[in-house]
């Protein structure tokens, strides 16, 4: 007769912290909806299904556990939008896979060019479209070489580029939009676009549906003041849009 191995309690190893953050079915459901987009508390609420406080809760978990952050609705202060890190992640998962053995520690890869780009349409809006939309348009062009149709657009188009967006890009990326101009909404309103993704919160409410039902995505990135600022948000934008390529690609 075979008797079962009985592990020592003093051996038992505690899963990594990833793991245990991830692994419970309502986080691992939050985590799914941040990964396409950044949401609201009620927004969750709603497409997992569950209780406010009870999704507030799990949220929490997972900013302690540095895998989600939260940032203040800029269209509405009593709200807050999360974000889900990536990168984080990934350094996450490939520490979880080293925990259980050295073969399985693959270091993370950051995302390059598309594979097969062909036709695909994108628009980035934001309020002004003088920096934070402009800024994707260009470094999404210049992830993709040019293989993917990219535009963006403001609700209330300022009259030209800020120019600290533009000197960003061009000191940060090499990218020159000097000559760019910032165009209104209704100029693009009867486009066809597989992606329209949103980059500040009041640009969100006031976007208009557009035909063909394009997948709609929200990166709620605060308007920045002074070039430490745009650096910071350049920064983000572009992390954002290479975490963006394997979605096109899919």
């Amino acid at each position: 007769m075979y008797s079962l191995l009985v592990v020592p309690s003093d051996h038992v190893a505690t899963p990594p912290g990833f793991l245990r953050l991830a692994g419970h079915p309502l986080r691992w459901s939050l985590l799914t909806a941040l990964a396409g987009s950044d949401y609201r508390v009620r927004e969750l609420v709603t497409r997992v299904g569950q209780p406010q406080n009870l999704v507030s809760y799990h949220l929490r978990l997972l900013r302690d556990g540095g895998l989600v952050t939260a940032t203040r609705s800029s269209f509405d202060g009593r709200d807050s939008y999360y974000h889900l890190d990536l990168d984080r992640c990934a350094a996450a998962l490939a520490e979880a896979g080293a925990a259980l053995h050295p073969a399985l520690h693959v270091p993370p890869v950051a995302p390059v060019g598309l594979q097969r780009p062909g036709g695909i349409a994108v628009l980035f809006v934001c309020t002004g479209n003088s920096a934070r939309s402009p800024i994707a348009e260009a470094l999404l062009r210049h992830h993709t070489a040019g293989g993917v149709t990219v535009t963006s657009a403001g609700s209330h188009p300022k009259p030209q580029l800020h120019p600290q967006a533009v000197r960003v890009l061009r000191e940060d990326f090499g990218i020159d939009v000097a000559g760019q101009d910032p165009r209104h909404l209704d100029t693009v309103a009867r486009r066809r676009f597989d992606h329209v993704i949103t980059l500040c919160d009041k640009a969100r409410e006031a976007c208009p549906e557009f035909p063909h039902h394009p997948r709609r995505i929200h990166w709620s990135i605060p308007d920045p003041a002074g070039y430490p600022a745009f650096h910071h948000t350049a920064a983000d934008i572009d992390t954002r849009v290479r975490h963006l390529l394997p979605v096109l690609d899919s």
